[in-house]
Formats: C-alpha cells, structure tokens, sequence
C-alpha cells in the first residue's frame, strides 16, 4: 500500500478538515515497529486493563487493516507485547495504535508492523475478556468509528471517514 505523508494530506484536503471528514489525533503516541508510516481500515477495540479480546481480534486475518484500541489512557499495565506484535505481523495486520502501554518493547520494534502507544511497561494486563468490539470509541481527543481509515506517519496520526487517495 503506498504511504500517504500525513502532512501533505492535511494540506490537501482542508476541507475535510472543517467538515469534520478528516481528524488529527492529539501527539500523546510513542512511535515503536518497523513500519514508521502505516495505513488502512480501522477495527476498533474498547477495553481496560485486560488483553484477552486485543489478541482474539489479533488472530484474525487483518487484511491491511489497522486495530485501534481504546484502553481508556491507562498506564498500569501493557496491553500489547511481543507475541501479540508478531501474531499481528503473521496475520496481516498493517498497525495497531493503543490509548495505553505496551511492552517487549525490542520484540515489537523487530515486527514488521506499526505500533503506537502512550508508553511501555513491564507488567502484563489481566486476562478477564472484558471489553468490546467494534464499537466506536474515543482515543486522543477524536472519535473514531469501526470501518473509517487511518494514516500514521512520523508527523502524525489522522482519522478519515473514507479512504484518501494518495
């Protein structure tokens, strides 16, 4: 899929912009994988604190596609580490952008895959199966629903309803 610089998409689409059409996540993401720029539809996931349906969603084909998880900004445990890393590099995924911690930080920087999260940390979440998918969500100031597309650069992150043109 070829990259689209998120500056330059902002630049051009002005009017999406206004409308609302094209979002601009607030800069609060650590850049980690070996992707630095990624993009694709977004499967969105809401959880807290607990890992179990980011890494059943995870097992699916991603088919390109972007997970986007809203683990409500927490920074008490990591959400996504090295085996979820490469599960989502094995099955297609082209990003996962989390509103909290990962962890295994070298193992997820040796995945052919973009990650963007608050920060890392060391300790695992719980395994409880809470949560919910597909739903929409709020993550950086922006809400972001099931099915629109995501761009990630090294400038950015922006939220479209629909897919850009390069």
């Amino acid at each position: 899929m070829a990259s689209l610089a998120t500056a330059e998409a902002c630049d051009t689409n002005v009017a999406l912009l206004s409308s609302g059409d094209l979002r601009v996540l607030q800069p609060v993401f650590q850049i980690y994988g070996q992707r630095r720029a990624f993009s694709g539809p977004i499967a969105t996931l809401k959880v807290f604190e607990d890992n179990v349906l980011v890494r059943e969603l995870l097992e699916t084909r991603g088919e390109g596609r972007v997970l986007v998880i809203d683990g409500g900004g927490s920074t008490r445990c990591a959400l996504v580490g090295g085996n979820i890393g490469q599960l989502a590099q094995n099955n297609g995924w082209a990003g996962i952008v989390v509103n909290g911690c990962i962890r295994d930080v070298d193992e997820i920087n040796g995945c052919d895959i973009g990650v963007r999260a608050l920060t890392s940390h060391p300790q695992k979440s719980n395994k409880k199966g809470n949560g919910e998918k597909h739903v929409p969500i709020h993550v950086a100031g922006t809400l972001i629903r099931d099915g629109e597309w995501l761009y990630a650069d090294s400038d950015g992150i922006l939220i479209s309803k629909t897919e850009l043109s390069v």
